[in-house]
């Protein structure tokens, strides 16, 4: 992965690990993966966020706190300061998690003006181990690293890369949070309570060999070249989208309506490309803590619960008007909530096999060279831009690691528009700029 440099110099201060304040009991040290982290995508997703200068920015006054505080927090999401074993488990032995600290020679906010204009600079922010991650490192690898990295004249950028095998976004997110009001309240480590670990026991993992099909060779992660590209889309430009999209027999949220609009431009940026349309599978995620019915003691579990609804374009079956793209990803959203919202574990586990099988493994489908794959996430709403440690709320941030072409919306930091961030092969964001539906609703 190339990393910009913009005449950057970056210099690792420290390096360490930070374990539970407390020792991990016995009978809790061989964390079991569930069926739901074993099908996760095997790598590292970073999240950068970024603290303007203010009186409270200056790192070294809050150093001890912070570190402190990620101590305390770790004697409850223990499996996180563990390590991976090749048992699909986690040996939580409290080998802790890393801590990275970092200076730059750049003052933030010139270096955002920047990065607005070329968002793939938030790697200098990232934790350097996670650059290149495959399933050849990844079970070395610390599952949690954390970077704090300093700019000059105030400001601070803190980078959170999780292992995806071992947590998903509601788990990350949750997890910040909480953290925030640890080191602001400091909530001594035996009162912090606000996940459960139950996953494993109600999905069990499972010999995949026998559920789901062989996956077929992918493009190798190292050659696929992403970028990322930064748009934006104010609340006038939604209005206008609503207005575009037209009646329904439901009112379409802000995201399914965005996701429609990126999804159709990038279908025909590939026409341009290949001279014709081309099937098209775009991955929509889901949180199935609060769809599982028959399961409300999974609604704060730790891992992963999440899973792909499987959109698919069929040129000639499916007309490129945009109601139908949004009544696309509302209909398979639906049906997908349904077909695998069972009594059952079992045959929960069942039902998402047969939809993996039928999508993303398929090699009519997401094996196939033939067909264009995305996936999307969206991150609206989500508590993240409240995550203040003391520094006040965060301003531009980051996701992703660059290993598949996805989409990323985010609430804006002012008013109530839609930040995107597009991570695409280097060959495609040409041709993705210069359509029609971008050019007419997005800022760069």
């Amino acid at each position: 992965m190339a990393i910009p440099k913009e005449n950057m110099e970056v210099e690792i201060m420290s390096t360490k690990l930070i374990k539970p304040s407390l020792p991990t009991p016995n009978h809790l040290q061989n964390y079991k993966l569930s069926f739901f982290d074993q099908i996760a995508d095997e790598a590292h997703l970073p999240l950068v966020l970024f603290y303007p200068p203010t009186n409270n920015t200056n790192y070294a006054a809050h150093e001890e706190k912070i570190e402190q505080s990620l101590s305390r927090i770790l004697t409850h999401v223990y499996p996180i300061a563990g390590r991976f074993t090749e048992e699909d488990s986690v040996n939580c032995q409290d080998q802790g998690v890393k801590f990275v600290k970092v200076k730059v020679n750049s003052k933030l906010n010139e270096f955002l003006e920047k990065a607005h204009k070329d968002v793939n600079l938030a790697l200098l922010c990232w934790p350097q181990d996670t650059w290149n991650v495959d399933e050849t490192n990844l079970l070395i690898m610390p599952i949690v690293i954390v970077q704090i990295t300093e700019f000059e004249c105030g400001g601070l950028a803190l980078s959170m890369s999780h292992a995806h095998t071992a947590m998903d976004g509601f788990t990350t997110f949750t997890f910040i949070k909480e953290w925030t009001k640890v080191c602001k309240l400091g909530i001594p480590a035996e009162k912090i309570d606000f996940l459960s670990f139950n996953l494993p026991d109600i999905f069990p993992s499972r010999d995949l060999s026998k559920l789901l099909l062989p996956r077929c060779p992918q493009e190798d992660r190292m050659d696929a070249k992403l970028v990322a590209k930064r748009l934006y889309i104010n609340e006038d430009s939604i209005s206008r989208l609503r207005e575009q999209v037209g009646d329904l027999c439901f009112k379409p949220s802000r995201v399914e309506m965005i996701i429609a609009l990126l999804w159709r431009a990038l279908i025909r940026a590939s026409e341009k490309k290949h001279g014709h349309l081309r099937r098209s599978l775009i991955g929509v995620p889901i949180n199935m803590r609060p769809k599982l019915t028959s399961l409300p003691q999974i609604e704060k579990s730790f891992g992963n619960l999440v899973i792909d609804a499987p959109v698919k374009f069929v040129p000639g079956e499916n007309n490129m008007e945009l109601k139908n793209f949004v009544t696309f990803i509302r209909d398979t959203v639906k049906e997908t909530i349904i077909a695998c919202d069972k009594t059952s574990p079992d045959d929960v586990v069942a039902a998402v096999a047969n939809l993996y099988n039928k999508s993303f493994i398929a090699p009519e489908w997401g094996g196939s060279d033939e067909v264009d794959v995305y996936t999307s996430s969206s991150l609206c709403r989500f508590p993240i831009q409240t995550a203040d440690f003391g520094w006040g709320k965060p301003c531009l941030m980051h996701f992703g690691s660059r290993h598949n072409q996805c989409c990323w919306l985010y609430d804006a930091e002012c008013g109530n528009g839609i930040c995107v961030q597009m991570d695409l092969k280097e060959a495609n964001v040409h041709l993705f700029e210069c359509e029609d539906d971008i050019k007419a609703f997005f800022e760069f």
